[in-house]
């Protein structure tokens, strides 16, 4: 970590990435722009530049209220941990990382703490930070059920609550798992599912098949235009050619209040 222990603040490297400003410019930086209870992170640049192009477009073109809003993605923390600057007063607030060693997404449950604590995100729209992808990384040691389950409880603990109904938008695999996955509680609350595919909307209901309710829980699927907000998204973003984010724009929906992404 750099500054030193007598600093105020932290800044989270490691060797594997390379700062394009040296650390003192970052960390004054930071000290410039941070408030009490924020991490702020920047753009990256990606090595190899080929490297999950998605996942860097995502993290490079996020809006500033969406740092928070999309939290709850497989991407994961919407700035990268190697990216982050905090007060040192915050990290030790928000609790010490896990460090159960490989298989345990450190970046991930402290990102998750961060914002249960009310914790802010800021990121600089600055690409500082030369972000190497390596095939062998801890990251992939890293089980997707592991991440899967941390996110749904996530979402049911920050997000569902507010609630009293909501639809998901996917009637397909991810939309169907993710529905199996909530809580009893949180099932009752899925009004239905939405898609665009007709052969499911023609089908006209999902039933929750292991289910020991009886009878079975049936659940409507209809087009998505037919379908009321608020929206838990299961839809891969930037994979459709626009197809699916022009269909969300079209509804005119506000991210947060009337929708949230899950894919």
């Amino acid at each position: 970590m750099m500054p030193a222990r007598t600093s105020p603040w932290l800044s989270l490297k490691n060797g594997k990435r390379s700062w394009k400003l040296p650390a003192s410019s970052w960390s004054l930086a930071g000290t410039t722009l941070l408030l009490p209870g924020e991490i702020i992170g920047c753009q990256v640049q990606r090595e190899p530049p080929n490297s999950t192009q998605r996942y860097t477009r995502w993290l490079n073109q996020l809006e500033p209220g969406q740092l928070l809003t999309q939290a709850f993605t497989s991407h994961g923390p919407t700035v990268p941990m190697p990216t982050w600057f905090c007060s040192r007063a915050w990290f030790s607030h928000v609790g010490p990382f896990d460090e159960g060693g490989r298989g345990v997404p450190e970046d991930l449950l402290f990102f998750y703490e961060h914002l249960r604590k009310g914790g802010g995100v800021v990121r600089v729209d600055r690409s500082l930070l030369v972000y190497r992808y390596h095939p062998a990384a801890a990251t992939h040691a890293v089980l997707e059920t592991t991440i899967w389950t941390l996110r749904v409880r996530f979402l049911e603990e920050q997000a569902l609550p507010r609630w009293a109904t909501f639809t998901i938008w996917n009637a397909g695999r991810q939309g169907r798992r993710l529905y199996r996955s909530l809580t009893a509680e949180s099932r009752r609350k899925v009004v239905a599912f939405c898609d665009v595919d007709e052969n499911k909307i023609q089908k006209g209901f999902y039933c929750h098949e292991e289910s020991q309710e009886r009878p079975k829980p049936r659940v409507p699927v209809l087009h998505f235009r037919a379908a009321r907000p608020p929206f838990v998204i299961c839809v891969k973003l930037d994979l459709t050619g626009g197809a699916f984010e022009d269909n969300l724009r079209s509804l005119h929906l506000r991210e947060g209040r009337d929708f949230l992404h899950f894919s």
